[in-house]
């Protein structure tokens, strides 16, 4: 290997063997249709099985590193067998060996040999037998493929790598520098900063500076997107940090983050990279949108292979001039990675994920860190980034992420898969139909539950049984699959990814999760693991970032925060005052009003003449929430038997985005009415009607989950846990809807209302303490 290779010299960029073969080595088409494959655990267990029917003088896992003009390299090799002088490759797969694409084939190849040349440029050896070890996870047997090589040839091979990555890597070089430079001299946004704002961002910076975990509550309207995200990019430079991600629950949330971002300089032309000059322009910050899947394909009638999509054919071969293309724009929203994506013929999706790798800033949903999948969870861990991670209304956090660790199975998707089942599948699937019938006898009969009555019942434990049929029937079909890959219909690879997910949870099934058996009739089951305390899952995630901010109106009480989401334990709690005076929210109490199930239909008449005489004191726009949308539909018809003077509009299950939108449509200042709306539904937080846009608020609900056997466990767990089952599962979440859905009436300082709040159980002490200090309740 050459000097320039051994030299001592501070490299200017590192890259692992893999991201380096990755990034010079791939060719062809995209393909991602179905063809089973072994999993992480299965991977892993190939290998300790391979390396184990090895010889006694083996090594297994060699650390290897090398440099070639600066560039460092390293990685970790499979094995070698100092004996044959062979230095072997070990990889995993299903089914015929021969269907493996001949461009993941060379990828493979390109790896072996460039662990090739750094083994015998640190051993001092003239020449290498290269070997792939394919080992079918299902039989066992394995595959050898060997090439005799020099040393000569594999140093060629590996600096033909190297300078193939190496013009990236000096860009990549200037970009960071020029990125740190500008960011260190970064400028607040605006004139001056708005009543709270400068508290928070000092709050931020700290965390990012001291790599720890903000739990951060800021009233609505104070700009709390640029108050987190300017002291974190200031901090970048100083820290050294990576990677800043901005995670968000809702799109409206992106929006607002990527229109931060542009204030901030991010959107614009192109500065000269050069650290030394300055001046106008855009700020040399790469910021990229991630976009789910379905939204970002531009031919959803098509298969996602070469064969089918004209954007997945040749897309590793158009993929480098489509990269260097996004980076040198840097400002990467959905429109604009689209644009670039077309304008060279691959896939925007992909584009997308491959830009993850070499963006400055990603703004995406919070399943993009914290899902068990998650993109930059994995990019983060595989290339030791240094993340910041921003986390936008976190009071909805402990809900997305019970989400994300929770499964349903449906027994009749099973049942109709078994019936149309292909020959070989029949009996696994036989035996897994069965074994659900077993499970719903054993657990009350069969015949319990009705549509639209349906029995509920928390079981005490796993059906064990059930889940080992799960288990065969899953690789049955994986099994069938990878030797009929034409045969990869929707419904078959479905009920395999479905059970696949209940199989992963249950490996970790726990006193945070529980199993569930819902009852519709004979033949339909719904088999549930629910996640209940999603700090077991997400503890990690926060531990492996540097820093994480999490922000929102309503973080109170911050211990159900920290408890329920497994923050660090050096965690900091910050609380920005209010802006706001209290003169300007009127806050009354209807106590006379009960709720509560049992007296809905006496509470019709008080709640329409509140909502009424409100109404005629102060004419204007209003919103009204309520428990469910029954209870709204009562209201409203008997508003409208009553006063059918009054203008009225109500939310509808399951709206449209063009419906959501005419709703809110409605709100111009200037108007007169009364919106109905769910409370913890889509018009209960992140919308924003300043001004004569809303005069006020009726919330006739404390937003408490039903006290059903579901939330009753959760709340027995939480007890045993933590010590507030209550709180924890009932009253603590329905008040941060009701402050939510509250905080949409005072927008700015300018703005005044009224909040009347019409159940009896507002008056009570532990429910007062909960709600926001500035208000002054009458």
């Amino acid at each position: 290997m050459s000097d320039a290779v051994k030299s001592a010299e501070t490299p200017l960029y590192r890259v692992a063997v893999r991201a380096l073969c990755d990034f010079t080595a791939r060719e062809g088409d995209l393909d991602h249709r179905f063809t089973p494959s072994p999993s992480a655990r299965e991977g892993m267990a190939g290998h300790v099985l391979v390396t184990g029917r090895r010889g006694d003088g083996y090594e297994s896992e060699i650390a290897l590193s090398g440099r070639y003009r600066g560039l460092a390299v390293s990685g970790r090799a499979d094995g070698f067998d100092p004996a044959l002088n062979r230095l072997e490759e070990i990889k995993t797969h299903r089914g015929d060996l021969s269907r493996m694409a001949a461009n993941q084939r060379a990828l493979h190849w390109a790896q072996a040999r460039v662990y090739g040349a750094l083994l015998c440029a640190e051993r001092g050896l003239e020449s290498l037998t290269l070997a792939l070890v394919y080992l079918d996870i299902a039989s066992e047997r394995e595959t050898l493929l060997t090439e005799e090589a020099s040393a000569g040839e594999l140093t060629a091979f590996f600096e033909a790598q190297c300078e193939r990555f190496l013009g990236w890597a000096e860009q990549e070089r200037a970009h960071r520098q020029a990125r740190d430079a500008a960011l260190a001299g970064l400028v607040f946004p605006h004139a001056e900063f708005r009543p709270g704002q400068r508290e928070l961002a000092e709050g931020v910076y700290k965390a990012a500076a001291t790599g720890r975990c903000l739990l951060a509550q800021a009233p609505t309207g104070i700009g709390k997107t640029v108050a987190t995200l300017f002291p974190t990019l200031k901090a970048m430079p100083r820290q050294g940090i990576d990677r800043l991600a901005f995670l968000t629950m809702k799109t409206p949330g992106r929006r607002l983050a990527l229109d931060s971002l542009a204030r901030l300089g991010a959107e614009g032309e192109s500065r000269d990279q050069n650290p030394e000059e300055s001046g106008g322009g855009r700020l040399p910050l790469r910021v990229l949108e991630l976009v789910a899947r379905n939204k970002a394909c531009e031919h959803p009638d098509k298969a996602c292979h070469g064969d089918a999509c004209p954007l997945a054919a040749g897309f590793y071969d158009r993929l480098p001039a489509a990269r260097q293309a996004a980076v040198t724009r840097g400002w990467l929203g959905r429109e604009a990675l689209r644009e670039v994506a077309l304008e060279y013929r691959v896939c925007p999706y992909y584009l997308g994920q491959e830009l993850a790798r070499w963006s400055d800033v990603c703004v995406g949903d919070v399943n993009h860190y914290f899902d068990a999948s998650a993109l930059l969870h994995g990019l983060a861990q595989a290339n030791a980034w240094r993340l910041a991670l921003l986390v936008d209304e976190a009071h909805n956090l402990v809900e997305r992420a019970r989400g994300m660790y929770s499964i349903e199975l449906d027994q009749r998707a099973f049942s109709q898969l078994h019936r149309s089942a292909p020959a070989p599948l029949v009996k696994p699937l036989g035996r897994l139909v069965r074994q659900w019938q077993e499970m719903v006898r054993e657990q009350g009969g069969a015949d319990e539950g009705q549509a639209g009555r349906p029995t509920y019942r928390v079981l005490e434990d796993l059906p064990e049984r059930l889940v080992g049929a799960m288990q065969r029937a899953a690789a049955a079909i994986t099994d069938y699959l990878a030797e009929h890959p034409g045969d990869a219909e929707p419904a078959l690879q479905e009920r395999l990814f479905e059970v696949q997910a209940f199989i992963r949870l249950a490996d970790s099934f726990g006193e945070h999760s529980l199993c569930d058996l819902t009852r519709h009739g004979r033949g339909h089951a719904i088999l549930g693991l629910r996640n209940l305390i999603p700090a077991d899952f997400l503890a990690p995630r926060f531990a492996q970032a540097h820093s994480s901010v999490l922000f929102s109106a309503t973080l109170s009480p911050a211990h159900y925060h920290h408890d329920l989401l497994g923050l660090p334990g050096d965690s900091v709690w910050q609380s920005v005052a209010s802006p706001f005076r209290a003169d300007q929210l009127e806050v009354r109490i209807q106590g006379g009003i009960s709720t509560r199930l049992r007296d809905r239909e006496a509470s019709l008449d008080p709640i329409v003449a509140e909502l009424a005489g409100q109404y005629q004191r102060r004419p204007g726009l209003y919103l009204a929430f309520f428990s469910s949308f029954a209870y709204l539909q009562a209201v409203e018809a008997r508003l409208a038997r009553l006063h059918p003077e009054l203008s009225r509009w109500s939310q509808t299950r399951g709206m449209s985005e063009a419906e959501r939108d005419a709703f809110l449509a409605r709100f111009q200042a200037g108007g007169q009415g009364i919106g109905f709306a769910v409370l913890g539904g889509a018009f209960g937080e992140g919308i924003d009607l300043p001004g004569e846009r809303l005069v006020g608020a009726f919330i006739a609900t404390l937003g408490l989950p039903p006290f059903d056997p579901f939330n009753e466990t959760l709340k027995a767990r939480l007890q045993a846990r933590f010590g507030n089952g209550d709180a924890y599962a009932y009253r603590i979440p329905g008040l941060i809807k009701v402050i939510q859905a509250a905080g949409r009436v005072i927008r700015s300082p300018k703005d005044r209302g009224t909040l009347v709040l019409m159940d009896d159980r507002f008056q009570r002490r532990d429910v007062r303490r909960l709600l926001p200090e500035w208000w002054q309740v009458g």
